[in-house]
């Protein structure tokens, strides 16, 4: 008999910050892809691979420094744990976005956030193979849902799809971004500060990008032109304390009271947020920086797949609710009769 899973007394409150992170990290694919056009325009000659990884640099680069100064008091007390946990958060996501991104430069753009849902597949795969135990069927039923909601979201076609470079590179991606989870989960983590391991996080990450950047840089001025423009300075200023500071300090403080199963699941409402900021955040950008980025339109897909991911979070709420009560009986009745007298 499969022996019940815990649920931690902050569950649901950590569940509804996780929530806000995925929205958050939503709000990074408008802003990301204005700084991106506008920063076509100002370094003409610039690669996509440069720009990106440039933003990647200066994103978590000022978030390290920013966190740092909050923490400065304490942060040379930074143990060798905390620094290993950060540092494994940053090999995982780092190279997952780096593979990510090279990998949108050689598949579709619906086929790569098809297979970046992947992630909530693998970590309970990965689970169940290490524990030796099946996952309940709530998580099962919910993994079809989000994986059925993905792919009518990022419409994907399944006639389209072979297994080339950047299918493989975003499935490598989704194999690194599983890890981040499984990482930041670890017992051995929980007494962690969560703004020691985050600045090394964000300098880690930083570190990994720069050398993409670094080769790819069409002139050495380019750094400095990406971002002569107020409008570039205002969203890269949103981007790292709304989407990365905001964003990962969530993620890194609330995730270790829910399951990664639980977290990748959640974090698949991720694409639905970003769906929603692109009905209406495009066109207001596009003036600040003065591009052409119109916004996007309401689509069955939006509404049919947002809504199948939506659905399989409340379901898994639902599930681990009943477990919660199941709990509290199993705690009173363990505390015997007397405790009902007192």
């Amino acid at each position: 008999m499969r022996a019940p899973v815990p649920v931690h007394r902050k569950h649901f409150q950590a569940c509804v910050w996780l929530v806000l992170t995925t929205v958050v990290w939503g709000l990074s694919f408008p802003l990301i892809k204005t700084i991106l056009l506008k920063q076509q325009q100002l370094v003409p000659a610039a690669s996509s691979a440069f720009l990106a990884s440039l933003i990647a640099v200066v994103r978590f680069g000022v978030a390290a420094v920013i966190v740092a100064l909050f923490c400065a008091r304490t942060l040379p007390q930074c143990t060798r744990r905390e620094v290993w946990q950060g540092a494994g958060l940053a090999l995982f996501g780092g190279f997952g976005i780096i593979l990510q991104m090279d990998g949108l430069a050689h598949t579709l753009a619906s086929t790569s956030a098809f297979l970046t849902q992947f992630t909530c597949l693998l970590i309970p795969i990965w689970v169940a193979s290490t524990r030796r135990t099946l996952p309940r069927m709530a998580v099962l039923i919910s993994l079809a849902l989000v994986l059925a909601g993905g792919a009518i979201l990022s419409k994907f076609d399944w006639r389209q799809f072979r297994m080339g470079r950047g299918e493989a590179e975003t499935l490598l991606a989704a194999m690194f971004f599983t890890g981040q989870i499984l990482w930041l989960e670890k017992p051995e983590f929980a007494e962690n500060r969560t703004s020691h391991f985050t600045v090394v996080m964000f300098v880690g990450t930083a570190l990994i990008a720069l050398p993409v950047a670094a080769f790819s840089a069409p002139t050495a001025s380019a750094f400095l032109e990406a971002h002569a423009d107020v409008s570039v300075l205002a969203m890269i200023g949103a981007l790292v304390l709304l989407c990365t500071i905001g964003g990962y300090g969530l993620m890194n403080y609330w995730q270790r009271y829910v399951t990664a199963t639980e977290a990748g699941l959640i974090y698949c409402v991720e694409p639905v947020a970003a769906s929603l900021f692109a009905l209406f955040l495009p066109e207001w950008l596009s003036r600040t920086a003065r591009i052409h980025y119109p916004d996007e339109q309401i689509t069955r897909e939006l509404l049919l797949g947002g809504g199948l991911i939506l659905a399989a979070n409340v379901l898994i709420q639902l599930e681990t609710a009943q477990r919660m009560r199941k709990q509290a009986a199993v705690a009173v009745r363990a505390s015997g009769p007397s405790s009902l007298t007192q």
